[in-house]
């Protein structure tokens, strides 16, 4: 399941070639920071500084229960932001980790849910400006309770809602990650989510 983008040891043939200079400035624990220098359409210099992600996934935990199918959220603990984020569980990924292991683990650790089904949906880029983050979404079905794994930084708490709830929450302002929202809108269009206006 290839990023959305093309590598970058090669380049796009209907591109014309632009010299790029790479400069590792930190290595992160999750991703590093490179500066980028190449020229503009005038021949002046550009530099920019850009996240090199090793890619992440986002999954759509659904819940079947007597009163009808549930979405798995969560709230989420976001120190960036200094407040609980109502999202869709994701993670990121370890290098080369194959998304579908990746998300199957992080649907457990933050959910307590197995999924015995996991289907790609697609593959998109989080903020193309910034990073190359590659995010895989993913819908888990057939869900098993058995307990969540949270890591210590994480404080996460699960909370199940019915799609037209979730939809109702994001149009309402409840629910700001973008990702999630995106991800909620994608499966609507899709038809994978049900009862949803």
């Amino acid at each position: 399941m290839p990023p959305p983008h093309v590598s970058r040891d090669k380049p796009d043939p209907a591109t014309p070639p632009r010299k790029i200079t790479r400069t590792l400035l930190r290595t992160g624990v999750k991703f590093n920071i490179e500066l980028l220098e190449t020229t503009g359409r005038d021949g002046t210099r550009l530099s920019r500084e850009v996240i090199r992600h090793p890619g992440s996934v986002i999954i759509l935990p659904i819940l079947e229960t007597p009163t009808g199918p549930q979405i798995v959220l969560i709230e989420n603990f976001r120190l960036s932001t200094e407040s609980k984020l109502l999202e869709l569980p994701a993670g990121t990924r370890t290098p080369n980790e194959d998304p579908a292991l990746c998300a199957a683990r992080e649907l457990i650790e933050e959910t307590g849910y197995q999924a015995a089904t996991l289907t790609h949906i697609t593959t998109f880029l989080t903020a193309p400006g910034l990073t190359d983050e590659a995010m895989a979404f993913f819908l888990a079905t057939n869900l098993t309770p058995v307990g969540q794994h949270l890591e210590n930084d994480e404080d996460i708490t699960v909370k199940l809602v019915s799609p037209s709830q979730a939809f109702a929450m994001m149009l309402k302002g409840e629910i700001h990650d973008a990702k999630t929202m995106l991800a909620l809108l994608l499966a609507r269009d899709r038809a994978i989510l049900p009862i949803i206006p």
